[in-house]
Order: C-alpha cells, then sequence, then structure tokens
C-alpha cells in the first residue's frame, strides 16, 4: 500500500503520472486474478457490497432469485431486487422444486422459458460456517437459463472458488485492507454498464494502493493456526456447535447453555475477545437471526448463540484463551 500511495495519480489520467499508476493497477488486477485462480474479468469495488449491487443492480437478466440465507449485503439489496427467495435445506442443499419455483419454471419445459434468471446462492454461510452445496445446485440449474451469482467474502482464498458467472470478493476478510474488493465475471457482457471507470462498469476512481494491498495480501495467505488445530478447537465444543452436514473450520456458531448472546458477546469483549451475535437487537427488541431461522435453529436456541470465527492471524494461544474463557462462563 505504501507503494501505491507514492504513485499518487488517478489511473484513469492520460499523463505520465495516470499511466504509471494504470500500469500498477493492471498489475494488482492480474495478481488478484492469478492469486484467486480466476480466468475471466476483475472490477475493483469499494468491497463486498457495492460488488453485490453492481451484479444484482446490473446483470443482464429479466428474473433474479436470491437463497434466504445470504448476507444482508446481498439479501437486502434495495427493495424489489429479487423475484423470489430460494428456501435453504438444513444440509445445506436446495430442493429441486423449490430451484424451479425460483427460476420461474414450475410446471414448464426449460426450453419453453425465455428470459434468463440471476440465482444467488453464497458459497459459505457467513453466521454459521455451513457450506452449500453450489455445485449441486448448478447441475439442477443447468437445464435453464441462469446466471450465478456467489458471494464468497468469507471463503475468497480459504477454499476454492465455485464455478459460478460473478463471485464476491473482500479484501479485509483475507488479511487486505478495509474499503477494497472486486466483483469477479466471467464476461463484461453480463452486466449493464454505467459509464465511469473499471471499463466502465463502477463509478469512483479506483483505489490503487488499496488494490496493490488486495493483491499482496492474497499472495501472503498463511494461517497461523493449522487446519488440524482450527478443526480441534471447534470439536471441543461438542454439540454446543451447530451442527451442518459440510462445515469449515474457521467459523462457528455456537450455542451457551444459559446466557444469552448479547450477554455472551459483552462478558467476552470484557475478556479481549471480540465475537459476534447470532441474534441482533433492533429497536429495543431482541430479534431471532434471519439466517438461523431459515436453517430451523429453535428461537431459545438461536438467543444464546454467537458466532466464534478464525482469521488468518488467530493464534494457537488464542485458540487457547478462548476456550478458557468459554469453560470459565459455562
Amino acid at each position: 500500500m505504501q507503494e501505491g500511495f507514492a504513485i499518487w495519480a488517478n489511473p484513469s489520467s492520460p499523463h505520465a503520472e495516470g499511466r504509471k499508476a494504470k500500469q500498477a493497477l493492471e498489475d494488482a488486477r492480474a495478481r488478484v486474478k492469478k492469486a484467486l485462480g480466476w480466468d475471466g474479468e476483475v472490477i475493483f469495488t469499494s468491497g463486498a457490497s457495492e460488488a453485490a449491487a453492481i451484479a444484482v443492480g446490473q446483470v443482464q437478466a429479466g428474473r433474479k432469485a436470491v437463497s434466504e440465507i445470504e448476507h444482508d449485503a446481498v439479501f437486502l439489496n434495495g427493495p424489489g431486487s429479487y423475484d423470489a427467495v430460494l428456501p435453504a435445506q438444513s444440509d445445506g442443499s436446495f430442493d429441486r422444486s423449490d430451484i424451479y419455483q425460483a427460476v420461474g419454471a414450475v410446471g414448464m419445459d426449460p426450453a419453453e422459458r425465455d428470459w434468463r434468471t440471476l440465482v444467488c446462492i453464497q458459497q459459505v454461510n457467513s453466521e454459521t460456517g455451513a457450506q452449500l452445496q453450489f455445485a449441486k445446485a448448478q447441475r439442477i440449474l443447468a437445464n435453464f437459463d441462469v446466471l450465478t451469482l456467489s458471494d464468497c467474502s468469507q471463503s475468497a482464498s480459504k477454499l476454492e472458488l465455485p464455478d459460478a458467472d460473478m463471485v464476491i470478493v473482500s479484501a479485509h476478510k483475507l488479511g487486505g485492507p478495509i474499503g477494497i474488493g472486486a466483483l469477479l465475471v466471467r464476461d463484461y457482457a453480463l452486466l449493464h454498464p454505467t459509464g465511469g471507470h473499471e471499463r466502465g462498469y463502477r463509478r469512483g476512481t479506483e483505489n490503487l494502493p488499496a488494490a496493490m494491498g488486495f493483491a499482496a495480501a492474497l499472495e501472503a495467505s498463511d494461517w497461523q493456526t493449522s487446519a488440524a488445530q482450527r478443526a480441534a478447537f471447534y470439536d471441543g465444543f461438542g454439540d454446543a456447535r451447530l451442527k451442518f452436514t459440510d462445515q469449515v473450520d474457521f467459523i462457528g456458531a455456537i450455542t451457551h447453555p444459559t446466557l444469552s448472546a448479547q450477554a455472551l458477546l459483552i462478558r467476552l469483549d470484557a475478556m479481549g475477545i471480540a465475537v459476534s451475535a447470532g441474534s441482533a437487537c433492533s429497536s429495543g427488541t431482541l430479534k431471532k437471526s434471519r439466517v438461523l431461522d431459515a436453517f430451523g435453529v429453535d428461537d431459545a436456541v438461536a438467543a444464546r448463540t454467537i458466532r466464534v470465527s478464525l482469521g488468518w492471524n488467530t493464534t494457537p494461544q488464542e485458540l487457547e484463551r478462548f476456550a478458557e474463557a468459554w469453560v470459565s462462563l459455562t
């Protein structure tokens, strides 16, 4: 990022300094593509939320469907953004009949449809760590004219990207700077251009220092803990961790036997441990997480559930400290 700040010019400017900045930006773009194994296009954005807004708002599709467990950045992407909500099964899969409903093809031969549907399915659920069965859903969707969007903010650089038409990535989730993300697109033709920067698909001057930091973070990604240590950490909670068919080893939803999620958050914060609550406080009323509700989690359990996630810089000592804190609270 320091190198980027030294090249202080607009990458879209035609003068020498601008061309130098443009070259550095394109180098960062190429590095991001290589690190993620992406052979399509990369549109730099201010983060995952803007990437979602571009994907959903500018997609060349006549119908849009979203899974009910998406992050708010995708799920609440403007009123009336979606024509259908796709229910998720407890194992992270999607029912064939629900998919047919979502794409607007109930009782219809796929060949009779004359519209394209955007279907949004994240790779890893941000609250529970459940991996969604994207490939299985895609095999069903292959019968229809669809485009797929996968929010990989949680999983990029940690798991192989799904075979989607568009992918959302956020730099700060993988050790990069806050305020930079990307929309990966198979082909620019999938989107309506709006003019401006990034080949005309995004407004606002590109953040060169952050783009360079994004690329560097991807290349330097190296966890302080091993996969075995992370798996053992979550296994240590036993039945207190919400179980799903396929889970990652860096996000878990943990339920306390008696304390509320808000009480846990406050007590752990006092111990120097940062977690988030599965329930959110809105207008003075404790509301159940819509994601936990969609997964069929009992209200009483959801009210005592917190989200415990691990980052690239989480150390084995911090895992031990959290385990000790959890024991003291139970």
